[in-house]
């Protein structure tokens, strides 16, 4: 495999060049500020199947109408815990942008408290949600849906999205325990970088077009995902379907699959967040006991908690290192 050309680019550099890129194709301030901020984060703390690498897909939206880069997500809580966002046709960061606040300061006063969001299209990571609760001392879960792309449990067909998960843990004295995981063996967007690249994809990852195995991500592509740990992984996806379209009235992701104008972007779906105070159902004590359970874990040989290396790779405020044919792909968008 011959090594791939990357190209030196500051982090601002990287906010710039979305910003650019995305004001070009429609986006008024506040969207492309929340989609800039979004793409900066994912490529500073190393998840690169979330940032540069998704600004195509954000454009084709924008071009092809889908998606409106004016949106004006609209906020209304009926009930102190329950929280709905409309996404006014927009990408998701800026409807989180102005929904989380509002779930943070209903689960602080209440102990919990849902946020649903819907007539959104979510093409980032979920990780930004679930970290922006447990920064404030809170516990946060999101999940969301996508267009299938991954074969429940013995099936060869998709009809589940990658239906991504994520979960935060607040701690008083360190960065929070942050995991976001696909209920795919990995996310799409994984498997379509090891084509880029030219590398294989481990073994149970998906099938090739002819319903057989395959560790070739380019076969992978024309075939279809997997879902971790087969029946248990079908299970927890089929439950990201119920939660974040059952209960926001939004699409399931054989519904994405049938409406969406397949332009390269991501579907219209909704979104699920779920925020805990901690301190109000736990109590006091609720840090000194959590901090025990953990020192015992880490001390254990081989450990690594979930989030450490994302803010390992946030420590360092220096250029970062971006495949060269994406970059200039990018690039290209500006001319």
């Amino acid at each position: 495999m011959s090594e791939v050309a990357t190209e030196k680019i500051s982090l601002q550099e990287i906010y710039d060049l979305a910003f650019d890129v995305f004001s070009k194709y429609g986006c008024n301030q506040d969207n492309a500020t929340a989609l800039s901020r979004i793409v900066h984060n994912a490529e500073r703390d190393g998840s690169l199947s979330h940032g540069l690498f998704r600004v195509p897909g954000y454009v084709a939206s924008l071009k092809s109408g889908k998606v409106k880069g004016e949106a004006e997500p609209n906020v209304k809580q009926n009930l102190p815990t329950i929280i709905s966002v409309d996404g006014d046709y927009g990408f998701a960061p800026y409807a989180l942008e102005v929904g989380l606040p509002v779930l943070a300061k209903a689960a602080e006063d209440s102990g919990i408290a849902i946020l649903k969001i819907s007539n959104s299209f979510h093409f980032a990571a979920l990780w930004p949600e679930t970290e922006f609760l447990a920064e404030k001392g809170l516990i946060g879960i999101a999940c969301t849906a996508a267009k299938p792309m991954v074969a429940p449990a013995g099936a060869k067909k998709a009809f589940f999205g990658t239906n991504p998960l994520s979960f935060a843990w607040p701690r008083k004295e360190s960065t929070p325990i942050v995991f976001d995981m696909a209920t795919s063996t990995l996310a799409m967007g994984d498997v379509q970088i090891a084509a880029r690249d030219g590398h294989a994809v481990p073994p149970g990852t998906g099938l090739g077009p002819d319903g057989n195995p395959s560790d070739d991500p380019q076969e992978i592509i024309k075939g279809v995902l997997l879902p971790f740990g087969g029946y248990k992984g079908s299970a927890i996806s089929l439950m990201v379907e119920l939660l974040s379209a059952g209960l926001t009235g939004d699409n399931f992701s054989y519904e994405a699959g049938t409406t969406d104008n397949n332009d390269g972007g991501p579907p219209k779906g909704g979104e699920l967040i779920i925020a805990i105070s901690p301190a109000l159902v736990a109590g006091n004590e609720w840090s000194t006991h959590s901090e025990m359970f953990l020192k015992k874990l880490k001390n254990m040989e081989g450990v690594r908690i979930p989030g450490e290396r994302r803010h390992k790779n946030r420590l360092d405020q220096g250029p970062r290192f971006i495949n060269k044919a994406m970059l200039d792909k990018v690039k290209k968008l500006l001319e």
